[in-house]
């Protein structure tokens, strides 16, 4: 009990200099983005005398440093800020738009799996064409920009095939929303058993999803091929092919054993994917914290931005917190 309560201590006692860390970095190069919130707030036709009262009012006369200590200081008291754009405080801003974005990045990584996997196993057995066609795989998706990707998706499913609803949101306008409990839609209208708004949320979740999927596809393939093969190559598994093991059990065994490479391959990607998905909303309107802190960066709306970065930093860094406990409790030795 003593080693699982120094374990955690040890993980938790660099949460929050990692935390302050990101913040810092992400604050100064915000700040370096071009324009004035004052003039974009008070439009063309203001006074200098009115942006100047009102950068004193936002506290942008003073320096980087001071403007940096009264957003941690406000920080402190639960205070991320308010938006210029929605005249509202960003905390609530963002208390209504993450889970869309969670929603999204969750099936976007469940679609990734689902493709990686079986790709990865594909080429690691040489499966004769289908293990050329996953090693192709692999190394093309490797090279996809995610909006482009989007792009092409509207294009092919929207435009010509006119198979996929149009990108605009996350549920038809003629379609009555579920109420919100949880924030995700496909949830929300479960919970509400409202069926036809459940068929249009999934409906409007595909292509963006499927998306995020494929590009984060590709290392989970290449992760799975590369300790599958590794572990078939090892002794043990060369003892159970002679010992007359069936094959099936012999890669059932040697995918067992390469799972915590892959699970770590996947923790780590269900954090890049929140910097993925920031593209992604904007390309299918998705309107979760994603698009919300690009139309930040594109109005040097700043809290917005960095209000983004703290939320994305805390559930990342709660992955990789939850992973590390897992493997202590299968390895105490992965503390030491």
């Amino acid at each position: 009990m003593s080693s699982i309560r120094s374990f955690l201590l040890n993980r938790l006692v660099f949460v929050i200099p990692q935390l302050f860390g990101i913040l810092m970095i992400a604050f100064f190069l915000v700040k370096t983005i071009p324009g004035d919130p004052a003039v974009l707030m008070l439009g063309p036709n203001a006074t200098d005398a009115s942006v100047a009262a009102l950068r004193t009012k936002l506290g942008l006369d003073q320096s980087v440093v001071q403007q940096f200590w009264i957003f941690v200081t406000n920080l402190a008291k639960g205070d991320l800020g308010t938006s210029w754009q929605t005249t509202r405080p960003v905390l609530e801003d963002l208390f209504q738009r993450f889970p869309a974005t969670l929603e999204l990045v969750t099936f976007g990584l469940l679609s990734a799996i689902l493709i990686g996997i079986p790709m990865g196993l594909a080429s690691a057995l040489k499966l004769g064409i289908w293990g050329k066609i996953s090693n192709t795989y692999g190394l093309i998706v490797g090279a996809l920009p995610d909006f482009w990707l989007g792009l092409v998706m509207i294009f092919v499913f929207y435009t010509l095939l006119q198979w996929a609803p149009a990108p605009f949101g996350r549920i038809d306008m003629i379609v009555i929303p579920p109420a919100t409990v949880t924030g995700s839609m496909v949830l929300d209208s479960l919970i509400a058993g409202n069926w036809e708004a459940l068929v249009s949320a999934l409906q409007h979740l595909l292509l963006p999803a499927l998306t995020l999927g494929i590009v984060a596809s590709g290392p989970i393939q290449r992760m799975t091929q590369s300790m599958v093969e590794s572990t078939l190559d090892a002794g043990f598994s060369r003892y159970q092919v002679i010992s007359g093991l069936p094959t099936q059990m012999v890669v059932k065994n040697a995918l067992k054993n390469a799972l915590p490479s892959i699970i770590t391959i996947i923790s780590v990607l269900y954090g890049y994917l929140l910097g993925g998905a920031v593209l992604v909303e904007t390309v299918f309107s998705w309107g979760g914290a994603g698009q919300y802190a690009v139309q930040g960066v594109l109005n040097s709306d700043i809290f917005p931005v960095l209000g983004f970065v703290l939320f994305a930093s805390i559930f990342s860094l709660l992955v990789y917190f939850i992973v590390d406990v897992l493997y202590f409790l299968i390895d105490p030795r992965a503390g030491s």
